[in-house]
């Protein structure tokens, strides 16, 4: 590979010494005397340059005037193999403004020659939000010793009795470290957040687990890690920002190594034979974040960051979506006669998006109920995505003017060709634009992903935003979590929402609890906002249940199963057409909802109460502001008809709430102890939402 002489620039053409100008002047980057500080008005972290290969010196809370400085000189990364930076490196600025898919923010291009590699780093931070995001990409000829660690990558579980840093520095060498946290001091507590998408096999989504530091290193597993100094309570937290632990790219089997004065973020995504010389390879990145003293407080700063990397916009995100899968009866139905009657009853509900699910389209696919279908090579089929000339003669014309008469907005499902890593994703790409400029299709769900390798990843991105470029950021998808290696809950997520769950009466896996269960856990570590929640025709499959079970659909009102999605984007999964006509009195409800969706969503949604198991007190709260929000509370199977239930409102206040929908009363309460306010319900499997606001 060609020698490249690398020279320290500002693309802005100012000196090196001076702060870089920009419209978002709270978010700064400053190098002076081989000294790069990122910072906004909250957040600032110090770097030593080191011809680029930083090394971490600080990190300042800015509102607290708090500074912890680092306790290594060791670079924050490494790549194996490839250790000492061969010029001055590469410094570069770039404000991102007016952007529809992202909030105004500063990046920082960072890139360093190690040895015949090429890393570059990519640092994003945001106005009044207290962190600072990282990407990584690799350009280059990689080593050769790299590529024979690579194939038998470490196993955590064969390390005994490591007690040397020379024997951790011999453990890390074959793996990549996206950054290290050199913190001084015995007393710091880790709680990783593990999680699991494969909703079809999962049914627990969160996994918590509690760690105190030690001398000896600790291999910790998820996406989300909460750091906390024990001596004065103060937290960090870092985001993974990668599919599921489990289903990572060039996984290493862990997440984050940490002992006393080291806590690495490790696993990048990349595999040696995935670098090419001419190319940048995206990787996994991260995100540091300051907490504070309170755990309202870190997961607050949590949300702001999650809230400014993928910003909503009503008119486009919110949703109220019936699909046609729910009932079992796959792609039987689907005609134009059968959706211009469900359009229909869609309307009579209140839906905004119906969806039509797979079946539309002139291919057949291998969920078809009829015989035939494939999923293999289906770019070979020209009309493969065209409507069905059978079940559609008139195209999607007669449907689609429809729908907008019924001011309902049209929705597909899709699934890309997976063929040779997604290699034909720009003919899926112009199969959406198409579909979107003939009939004003906005939202698609996308189904069927299998993110093998690393080529699969850079083809799917390059599809979603290929779609979103040409549509004006007017498509949004419906990502599907439900199987396959997909890309989870912090990764691609500033594409649209996740598609949670397929649940069915006929197999008896929908109970009520289990979704709200599910959303419940998720809501503290990501917004309820971007995920798709069901509630199914309860009147289906009665016989299915067992006559003794409590939690049986059955023993729920229509309006309770939809309240129990209401926090996120609630999904009707099934066929209008099916339902009996006491169903539709849940039109009020939706109406109801509509009105306030906007608002709740636009707040910060956290959970309350003790989790879902179909006995509890549970629920939801909106923050707004420090003065108002929504609680939404749920009574479940039990006798009490009373209850404090425990919220992230501040003790000693007086907060009056005003009922919005359900089954509860206005009332102003004083706030006691932990945030417990008391409300009441009369009746057992029961929901009340309110609006508050606090005094």
């Amino acid at each position: 590979m060609k020698k490249i002489t690398y020279l320290l620039i500002s693309i802005l053409c100012f000196s090196s010494t001076q702060l870089i100008a920009q419209s978002i002047n709270t978010c700064r980057a400053e190098f002076k005397n081989d000294t790069l500080i990122i910072e906004n008005q909250l957040i600032s972290r110090k770097f030593l340059w080191n011809n680029g290969n930083l090394i971490t010196r600080s990190v300042t809370d800015k509102k607290r005037n708090q500074t912890w400085n680092w306790v290594s000189n060791d670079p924050d990364a490494s790549i194996p193999t490839h250790i000492k930076p061969e010029s001055k490196g590469v410094f570069e600025t770039k404000q991102i403004i007016n952007q529809y898919n992202q909030h105004d923010h500063l990046e920082v291009s960072v890139t360093a020659l190690m040895g015949t590699l090429q890393v570059k780093r990519i640092f994003q931070i945001y106005p009044h939000v207290a962190t600072i995001s990282c990407t990584f990409y690799l350009r280059g000829k990689v080593s050769p010793q790299w590529k024979q660690m690579a194939e038998t990558p470490p196993n955590a579980m064969d390390f005994k009795g490591i007690e040397s840093q020379k024997s951790l520095n011999t453990l890390t060498e074959g793996m990549p470290v996206m950054d290290k946290l050199a913190l001084a001091g015995n007393h710091w507590k880790l709680r990783p957040v593990e999680f699991f998408d494969m909703t079809d096999r999962n049914n627990t989504l969160v996994k918590e687990t509690n760690y105190n530091l030690y001398r000896l290193p600790g291999f910790l597993t998820g996406n989300v890690l909460f750091i906390k100094n024990l001596m004065d309570d103060y937290s960090f937290f870092i985001v993974k920002e990668a599919p599921c632990s489990y289903l990572q790219l060039a996984n290493v089997g862990f997440d984050f190594l940490v002992k006393n004065g080291s806590i690495q973020t490790v696993g990048m995504g990349i595999l040696p034979t995935d670098i090419t010389e001419n190319e940048w390879v995206r990787g996994y990145g991260y995100t540091f974040g300051l907490g504070g003293k309170t755990d309202l407080e870190i997961l607050k700063t949590l949300r702001s960051y999650q809230d400014a990397k993928h910003p909503r916009y009503a008119d486009r995100d919110e949703m109220v979506m019936m699909n046609t899968w729910g009932d079992r009866n796959k792609d039987t139905k689907i005609s134009e006669k059968f959706i211009l009657l469900e359009l229909k009853k869609a309307a009579e509900l209140g839906i905004t998006h119906f969806q039509i699910d797979d079946g539309w389209q002139a291919g057949k696919s291998m969920n078809s109920a009829f015989a035939g279908g494939n999923s293999e090579n289906i770019w070979k089929n020209d009309k493969y995505w065209l409507p069905d000339s059978v079940r559609f003669p008139n195209g999607f014309k007669v449907i689609s003017d429809e729908a907008k008469r019924l001011n309902l907005k049209l929705s597909l499902w899709f699934s890309p060709s997976k063929d040779s890593s997604y290699k034909h994703w720009e003919k899926d790409a112009q199969a959406l634009i198409k579909l979107n400029r003939n009939y004003g299709i906005e939202t698609m769900k996308v189904d069927f992903i299998q993110i093998e390798d690393k080529t699969s990843e850079i083809n799917f991105r390059k599809f979603l935003d290929l779609v979103q470029k040409e549509t004006n950021y007017r498509m949004t998808f419906n990502l599907d979590v439900t199987a396959g290696r997909r890309n989870g809950y912090h990764f691609f997520n500033e594409y649209g929402n996740l598609y949670l769950e397929n649940r069915y009466t006929d197999w008896t896996n929908y109970y009520p609890y289990w979704e709200l269960r599910n959303l419940w856990n998720l809501s503290k570590y990501m917004p309820t906002q971007n995920l798709q929640i069901s509630f199914l025709n309860k009147w289906r499959n009665l016989d299915k249940y067992p006559a003794n079970d409590i939690f049986a659909p059955k023993n729920y009102s229509f309006d309770y199963l939809f309240a129990t999605t209401l926090m996120a984007q609630p999904l009707a999964f099934f066929e209008g057409t099916g339902l009996p006509v006491e169903a539709f009195a849940v039109s009020r409800l939706i109406k109801t909802y509509k009105l306030h969706s906007s608002k709740i969503h636009g707040g910060q949604i956290f959970p309350i109460g003790e989790e879902p198991d179909g006995k509890q007190w549970t629920g939801f709260q909106s923050i707004i502001n420090e003065k108002e929000g929504y609680v939404l509370v749920f009574r479940e199977d039990n006798s009490e008809t009373k209850k404090s239930v425990k919220t992230w409102l501040s003790s000693g206040r007086k907060v009056s709430f005003k009922p919005v929908a359900g089954d509860g009363k206005a009332f102003e309460g004083q706030v006691l102890e932990d945030g417990k306010v008391i409300f009441e319900l009369p009746q057992k499997n029961s929901f009340a939402l309110y609006s508050y606001k606090a005094k």
